[in-house]
């Protein structure tokens, strides 16, 4: 197989002889192709394997073709990422693969002045890499438009949900156009995620190269327990014993961080440190003496986890292990890149038997133990047992928050709620079911929906139309993907109607009123759940300025709508 077969074009094929790409990686081949034909996408890939390149380098053929430039404050693609430092990373990764094409590309996050990012929009932008915190902040200031959104590329949209990025990110989802290409990629797929496609993928393509939730076979991983006293010391030991060159060295919080490199700095090893307290020109200055040898060790919170690419790391140490499991893998997918071979090593004390057991779980292998002569613990960590499947828990055995509608509800499998709770259909129906009892979605199966509302229609009813099969969502004139798919449970949520037990009177058309609100009535025959976005095109404009006045509206803790990310 050659970069040529996958059909793309002669200044592509160009750039990657001059970078040296010769054989595209498994993940390249099964990606570029469909990403070509415009086909949304679900693609699980380990860290290393040329996850960014199997999406940027089909997109920039795609934005090439026809001429089309970006209007002033349009962005054509926007790909959206979870920290800085993978965001930067995939900046660089599209300029790097754009150098025969001309592209207006540009990164934006928070922590560095927002006014050059603003200058950048207002000269309109080819491709746009962001994290969610500053991308609405640029919207809401009128500095960023969409109506040109070609393509969308959620990158690791399981961390932009365990890092509190949902509400942000589902305020951006609603302000998008109806029609656009959607991709996800991501080493790990949470079940929160998966969820998440259902809503927003319109009949994608999935692929994996690998099992998920699997480190590469690449990393040799086991771990040494002892006592939590005892961790600095034992590294320390660890460092000098085995005549470490380099290591990354991953901390659970910023102050556990600064309290190792103090110690390191004592014994004369040369270290340096990146977390969310480091000023973003501290942290990429760290990186870059860390990647030139001036540093031997780089400690990192898992702000981290994702989104450095260092050629050759030898060494990944689990100083503390993390309380998210899926965090464990992107730690170690730092070493071990494009086949080469790492190490990753993990010191485990007594507290942390339920950590462990969550890792074992979702990488479903049990870690090889060792013990360090003179370390031993006095508090023994406890087996663990053979791992069972992975579930929906977390380390600390609390389930994670899921991703939640446009209204603020709680999302059920397979749906995406607002305004409130309801019977929500069985996993795996497309997005129109997805919308099934969503907030205001009247009673289903499973319970009566909760929801305030007002007129003829009971407590939560949605919008009703006679003849609608149950749990189907109809809006005239779209896909019905992406966020339109939003948009129809943001008008489940405010626009009500017959649908749901109890039924309703006269069809006097719904008006949205908000999140959990709603007036008028829809045919007594609707079947319960029926949710019917009617009236075409005025249906659908009504939706999108509820999602924007949603996604413009100033946040309670900060009063400008987003935190610095």
């Amino acid at each position: 197989m050659t970069f040529a077969s996958l059909g793309l074009i002669d200044p592509l094929l160009r750039m990657l002889e001059t970078v040296g790409y010769t054989t595209p990686t498994p993940i390249q081949t099964q990606a570029i192709p469909p990403v070509l034909a415009g086909r949304d996408l679900m693609a699980a890939a380990q860290t290393g394997t040329g996850k960014t390149a199997a999406f940027a380098i089909p997109l920039l053929q795609r934005l090439s073709i026809g001429g089309e430039r970006a209007a002033p404050n349009a962005v054509r693609c926007l790909v959206l990422v979870p920290t800085r430092e993978l965001a930067e990373q995939v900046y660089e990764s599209f300029r790097s693969y754009g150098r025969n094409i001309p592209m207006r590309c540009h990164v934006a996050y928070g922590g560095v002045p927002i006014e050059p990012q603003i200058a950048k929009l207002n000269k309109g932008l080819d491709v746009m890499v962001a994290t969610p915190g500053r991308l609405l902040d640029l919207y809401r200031q009128g500095a960023v438009q969409f109506e040109q959104l070609q393509s969308l590329v959620l990158d690791e949209a399981d961390r932009m949900l365990d890092l509190g990025f949902a509400q942000d990110l589902e305020a951006i989802l609603l302000a998008l156009p109806d029609e656009h290409q959607t991709l996800m990629f991501s080493a790990t797929f949470s079940n929160d995620v998966q969820d998440l496609a259902q809503i927003l993928l319109n009949d994608p393509l999935s692929i994996s190269v690998s099992p998920r939730n699997t480190a590469t076979k690449s990393v040799k991983q086991w771990i040494i327990t002892t006592d939590k006293a005892h961790k600095p010391e034992l590294f320390l030991h660890l460092f000098k014993k085995k005549r470490w060159g380099q290591a990354l060295v991953f901390v659970k919080t910023r102050k556990g961080v600064e309290a190792l490199v103090k110690t390191l700095v004592a014994q004369g090893i040369s270290t340096d440190s990146i977390h969310g307290d480091k000023p973003q020109l501290g942290r990429l200055r760290a990186l870059e003496r860390f990647k030139a040898g001036e540093v031997q060790v780089l400690v990192a919170t898992d702000v981290a986890a994702r989104g450095l690419d260092i050629e050759a790391l030898p060494l990944v140490v689990n100083f503390d292990l993390p309380t998210v499991a899926e965090d464990y893998i992107h730690r170690i997918g730092r070493t071990g890149r494009a086949g080469a071979e790492g190490v990753a090593i993990s010191l485990v004390c007594a507290d942390e038997v339920d950590l462990l057991s969550a890792i074992e779980k979702l990488t479903r292998q049990v870690l090889r133990r060792e013990e360090e002569p003179g370390f031993e613990a006095d508090h023994r960590v406890p087996e663990t047992g053979s791992p069972k499947p992975a579930g929906k828990e977390t380390a600390s055995g609390k389930k994670k928050r899921p991703f939640t509608g446009p209204a603020g509800g709680k999302a059920a499998p397979g749906a995406q709620a607002a305004g409130g709770k309801g019977g929500a259909p069985a996993r795996g129906q497309n997005a129109g079911a997805a919308a099934r009892s969503a907030g205001g979605g009247g009673s289903s199966a499973s319970g009566p929906a909760r929801g305030p509302g007002t007129g003829g229609a009971p407590r939560g009813a949605g919008a009703g139309k006679a003849g609608a099969p149950a749990g189907k969502v109809v809006a005239p004139g779209s896909r019905g993907s992406n966020a339109a798919a939003l948009r129809a449970l943001a008008e489940a949520a405010g626009g009500g109607g017959g649908g749901g037990s109890g039924g309703g009177t006269g069809r006097a058309p719904g008006r949205s009123l908000g999140p959990g609100q709603g007036r008028g009535a829809g045919a007594a025959s609707a079947p319960k759940g029926a949710v019917i976005v009617t009236g075409g095109r005025g249906a659908k404009s009504t939706a999108r300025s509820e999602g924007r006045a949603q996604a413009i509206a100033p946040s309670k803790k900060t009063g400008r709508g987003s935190v610095k990310r």
